[in-house]
């Protein structure tokens, strides 16, 4: 199951419902479960009151009680641990108690809300991300992923757009710019032992830029990713639009068929699996059907990647894994905005 941002859980702290949420998946056979981002403690780490954190007594009391219901239900999960960075205001108006921020000023080109991060903040940030990772570890996670995708803090620091810094922070090329991603890692890897799995989500597209790839060429593309690996990461989770489509010219291997044969590593493919619209049209209210799985499994029994993340499908139906494992597609619920409103 993909991390799907929910904000069900009030001033931060997920509540029975939300551990229910995720039992039900567990129970109808998700192999694993990744969670909604959840905010490392950082005074501006998230937009959201009701995003979930990852920190304080109350807020890990709520993901105790989510994993052991998980468990209970014959399923392994891992949360996805996160910081905003530079990001929008929430349409509530509610604004977190210092100002948001990132490796520059900006979001995107053009478009400045918060404050460049000092020396003190990096060290504080990298920090907080080992923290998370730790207590996620002694909550009893099966693993724990760090988002690193989709224009958030650590996808700020990757990109030119956003990252200008003139320390050893930034830098002309990818490879630089991934020194923040890299230390991130490292800690987390400090603190939680060789024995636990690390994942980290990327993107190469931002939702301010669709089309954009952080990595233009497959040379490019390794030197950002081989550094990650050799921090401690073990899977890389890929995110796309539509996982059909081929990363570069030439060949139709997409993102994380790249990312495997260039790191020889685990990699987890996802976008709009199962659905037949991409996640940009459902999110503004699209409905999407199911649709066949024949090109996925082509390219998994190919060896592309590793595992599948499903995320729309699964959020509107929580035994989508079930009916599709006992050839019962003719039940699948399609997605539709209407699914947003309520933990189903």
């Amino acid at each position: 199951m993909a991390p799907m941002t929910r904000s069900f859980s009030p001033n931060g702290i997920p509540t029975s419902e939300v551990a229910d949420y995720y039992e039900k998946r567990a129970a109808a056979e998700v192999g694993l479960i990744l969670s909604e981002g959840t905010v490392i403690n950082r005074p501006s780490s998230s937009n959201d009151p009701n995003v979930p954190h990852f920190y304080g007594e109350h807020a890990l009391l709520g993901w105790k009680n989510v994993i052991d219901k998980v468990h209970r239900a014959g399923g392994q999960m891992g949360p996805q641990i996160w910081h905003q960075g530079i990001t929008n205001n929430d349409p509530s108006g509610w604004l977190p108690s210092a100002p948001f921020e990132g490796p520059s000023s900006f979001n995107k080109p053009g478009f400045e809300n918060g404050v460049a991060m000092t020396d003190a903040a990096i060290a504080d940030t990298i920090s907080a991300f080992g923290q998370a990772a730790s207590d996620a570890k002694t909550l009893g996670f099966d693993t724990v992923e760090i988002h690193g995708a989709h224009q958030y803090l650590i996808d700020q620091f990757f990109w030119n757009g956003t990252n200008n810094r003139t320390d050893i922070y930034g830098g002309n090329t990818l490879a630089e710019r991934s020194r923040f991603a890299v230390e991130v890692i490292k800690e987390i890897r400090k603190r939680v032992g060789e024995d636990f799995a690390l994942i980290i989500r990327l993107s190469q597209f931002k939702p301010a830029a669709y089309d954009f790839k952080l990595a233009e060429t497959t040379a490019e593309m390794e030197s950002w990713l081989t550094p990650l690996a050799d921090a401690g990461i073990d899977i890389f989770h890929c995110s796309q639009r539509r996982f059909w489509e081929p990363e570069f010219e030439g060949s139709d291997l997409n993102f994380a068929g790249w990312a495997k044969k260039l790191t020889g590593k685990s990699t987890i493919s996802v976008g709009s699996v199962g659905l037949d619209g991409d996640f940009f049209g459902a999110f503004a209210g699209q409905s999407s059907a199911p649709t066949p799985l024949d090109e996925l499994e082509r390219r998994m029994d190919r060896g592309d990647f590793d595992l599948v993340a499903v995320g729309r499908a699964i959020l509107a139906d929580p035994q989508w894994v079930s009916k599709i494992k006992n050839n019962k597609t003719e039940s699948l619920k399609g997605f539709s905005k209407e699914a947003l409103s309520s933990l189903i």
